[in-house]
């Protein structure tokens, strides 16, 4: 089976070292472009982070501190120290060598020169471990790459700890926290993945967000059933469509949702959908808040549904619903339903005869109703939903079997879009997303690019995870990550294609 489009292996240490050794064979003159690449990516990444703490930071006067080991993680650390020093311009760098300057490698000690050179005596020094000081604006850790071996031992567990106590807007990891999982290992806010996502990552407690760096070093043909999802996959929905295209031309999605007690989720998720490039929207609600909705969002046709007592869809509603959703390219199902055990019996039968390929969300991920009908399937669970449909704690991922066609979102901090034992990691986005009503709009997101695209179920989701997790950064940048809203994700979808 091929490999999505703008996907690339995550691999194991060795495995990375390996990858590295044949890219660059050892030869310096190969290795000291990639390590200016990947410096200058971290800075740019490290810039881009702190819009999320402050607009302001590096227009202020301010302290980076740069912890540096013996390789080129650390060269990679100092690049980027540079970069940092050229958009901060107030800014001074303290530099911390953990094994001492002799022990340098070549390509690392070239790099502490260039940023020596670059900033002089009045802006750059190296410090001893008891000069560092209580504060900083951004504290690097560069001390160990990849090839780490545990366990952590002076003088790298003194500085790990020390720095472990100071104040500071942004700990960045380059590549690897150092010391990886040990008790005194580096904490990050941010790592940043230079050229290869290394597997370690996804089950760091200390890894903090996760920014993968590409630097070139895949093609699309990259072999590895662990992966990383990149904007790359983005990159179609920027191309001019055909001026011969209409409104019929583009899908038509069906949403089967919105209850009383829970109307909003309905509305997200057909606001994201109204984003995501699809022709023509249709949502079947219950007929107390179709009126509202229509108001909001009239470019959705808003089908009030007959409603049971408690405000639910009625299976009553059935009929009104399968009349017009036959029309449709795909269809979501379950913002917002409720679980009225009449809701819950429509929302079966109606899975169980569908001709059309479905998004089934939130209460639409029951066991009963997953199982049903033979359609193919998009399922969009958080983890306590996934324990329910798998009925099943410790299901392995890369086993994970449906009788459907089936692709599976599972959404956490990294969200992971499995099919056929291949498992591809969203890294995009962060703790904006923690707030309800996020997964709403990736479900609507989701639909309407299966619902555009409908023979494509493994792009579809794969794409909306990215472009979620992207809108969510750019809220991030502009409104930090605290006081801000889940439906302001819905401003900056149209920003993130405009950007790649």
């Amino acid at each position: 089976m091929p490999f999505l489009s703008g996907s690339h292996p995550i691999l194991d240490c060795v495995t990375a070292a390996a990858w590295e050794a044949r890219i660059f064979g050892g030869d310096e003159s190969k290795e000291w472009p990639a390590m200016q690449a990947a410096g200058a990516a971290v800075a740019d990444g490290i810039i881009h982070d702190l819009k999320t703490v402050s607009e302001t930071l590096t227009a202020k006067p301010g302290r980076l501190l740069v912890l540096v080991g013996k390789g080129h993680n650390g060269g990679d650390a100092l690049i980027a120290a540079t970069r940092l020093l050229a958009a901060a311009p107030a800014w001074t760098v303290e530099v911390g060598f953990v094994f001492g300057q002799n022990r340098l490698r070549p390509l690392t000690l070239a790099a502490w020169r260039q940023l020596q050179h670059a900033g002089g005596s009045a802006r750059v020094r190296a410090i001893r471990r008891r000069e560092m000081a209580a504060s900083y604006t951004v504290v690097i850790d560069g001390v160990f790459g990849f090839q780490f071996r545990p366990p952590l031992r002076e003088p790298a567990t003194g500085w790990l700890q020390q720095a472990a106590d100071v104040k500071t807007s942004l700990r960045a990891a380059v590549d690897l926290p150092s010391g990886w999982a040990e008790a005194v290992a580096f904490q990050a806010d941010v790592t940043y993945a230079t050229g290869i996502l290394k597997s370690p990552l996804l089950d760091l407690p200390n890894a903090g967000r996760i920014r993968y760096l590409d630097l070139g070093f895949f093609g699309d043909d990259a072999v590895g059933n662990l992966r990383v999802l990149t904007a790359a996959g983005l990159a179609p929905l920027q191309q001019l469509r055909s001026f011969h295209s209409d409104k019929r031309s583009h899908g038509h999605l069906a949403i089967v949702g919105g209850s009383r007690d829970f109307p909003g989720a309905v509305g997200l998720s057909v606001a994201a959908a109204l984003h995501s490039g699809v022709g023509n929207v249709t949502a079947f609600v219950p007929e107390s808040i179709s009126a509202a909705f229509a108001a909001r969002w009239p470019e959705a046709m808003w089908v009030g549904c007959p409603e049971t007592e408690d405000g639910g869809l009625s299976l009553d509603a059935g009929q009104r619903i399968r009349t017009k959703w036959a029309r449709a390219s795909a269809a979501l199902v379950g913002p917002g339903l409720g679980r009225d055990p009449e809701t819950m019996a429509l929302v079966k039968d109606l899975i169980g005869e569908a001709k059309i390929p479905l998004v089934l969300d939130a209460d639409a991920l029951q066991p009963e109703g997953v199982m049903a009908g033979n359609a193919p399937r998009i399922l969009t669970p958080h983890q306590g939903e996934f324990d329910r449909i798998t009925t099943s704690k410790n299901v392995a991922l890369d086993a994970l079997a449906w009788p459907q066609p089936t692709v599976t979102v599972l959404k956490g901090p990294i969200t992971r879009v499995i099919q056929d034992g291949v498992i591809y990691h969203g890294v995009a986005g962060g703790p904006v997303l923690a707030r309800g009503g996020s997964g709403d709009m990736l479900a609507g997101l989701i639909a309407g690019r299966l619902a555009a695209e409908p023979g494509t179920p493994l792009v579809a989701a794969a794409q909306g995870v990215v472009w979620h997790g992207l809108a969510s950064q750019r809220v991030a940048d502009s409104r930090g990550e605290v006081a801000v809203r889940s439906s302001w994700l819905i401003d900056e979808i149209n920003g993130v294609l405009r950007a790649l």
